[in-house]
């Protein structure tokens, strides 16, 4: 198959395969252009309630494509900046989607692909998955969202440790940090993210995109207003037909069957 990013549907789970496994899928501008399509496509498809982002052959993303990096030096600020702005537009995508987003890592998970890991909701890890933010080794800053997300799953001191040392870590010390929720061994690595994937697909996804937004809000919002918008969000919900089927399912002792509505 060919394609820098490849789409995949099973039942209502999209899986968005990164596909430049010959450069251990490393960011190009080709490669941001493809995901942001990609994933503006899955945010706007209403059959589609989980979306899964995942890499081809032996990694999730080794970051940028420093290849190209240094054969366009002479230019390369401009280069960069288109690069950066289309692959923002994928990671604010990815951010505000109403249905979540679970990452699947193998791998190297190093500078773009870690904060590409960062931006979902939930991430799964294979055991011998390695992560660095490696932005320092070219001797530049982070992007893709990193510096946002990371301080807010570690704390301040360790993301500024991983971010100016961009040392190489394994899965079980991300698994200790929060940066992954889940780590699984390798051969089993695709059958657990279908697992988790198709289980949230089932889930409350109008719900899901309401606790999102306030756990994302939450950090830039005082407690009254949080207190506010947490009432709004479960009013809205209990006007849903998720609500409904929750509570009726509860009252008959059986499991709920969520729609999404």
């Amino acid at each position: 198959m060919s394609g820098p990013v490849l789409t995949e549907r099973s039942g209502s789970v999209a899986m968005l395969t990164l596909n430049r496994p010959e450069v251990l899928n490393a960011l190009n501008r080709e490669l941001a252009e493809a995901l942001r399509d990609a994933v503006l496509a899955a945010e706007t498809d209403a059959a589609v309630r989980c979306v899964v982002v995942r890499g081809a052959g032996r990694g999730f993303m080794a970051g940028g494509d420093i290849g190209s990096f240094h054969r366009d030096l002479d230019r390369i600020g401009d280069t960069v900046g288109a690069l950066i702005d289309v692959y923002h537009d994928a990671a604010r995508a990815l951010a505000r989607m109403p249905k979540p987003v679970l990452a699947s890592l193998h791998g190297p998970v190093a500078g773009a692909g870690m904060s590409l890991a960062l931006t979902a909701d939930l991430a799964i890890a294979a055991e011998t998955t390695t992560f660095t933010l490696a932005y320092a080794n070219i001797g530049t800053s982070p992007d893709g969202g990193s510096t946002f997300f990371l301080p807010r799953l570690v704390g301040r001191r360790r993301a500024m440790e991983l971010a100016l040392l961009a040392d190489r870590f394994d899965a079980a010390r991300a698994l200790e940090l929060g940066i992954v929720n889940r780590v699984v061994p390798d051969a089993e690595l695709e059958a657990e993210t279908m697992r988790l994937a198709e289980r949230l697909a089932a889930g409350p996804t109008r719900a899901y995109a309401a606790t999102k937004r306030l756990i994302q809000h939450s950090f830039e919002s005082s407690f009254a207003a949080q207190l506010e918008a947490e009432r709004e969000g479960f009013v809205g919900c209990a006007a849903s037909h998720d609500f409904a089927e929750g509570v009726t399912a509860f009252v008959e002792k059986r499991k709920p069957v969520f729609g999404g509505e």
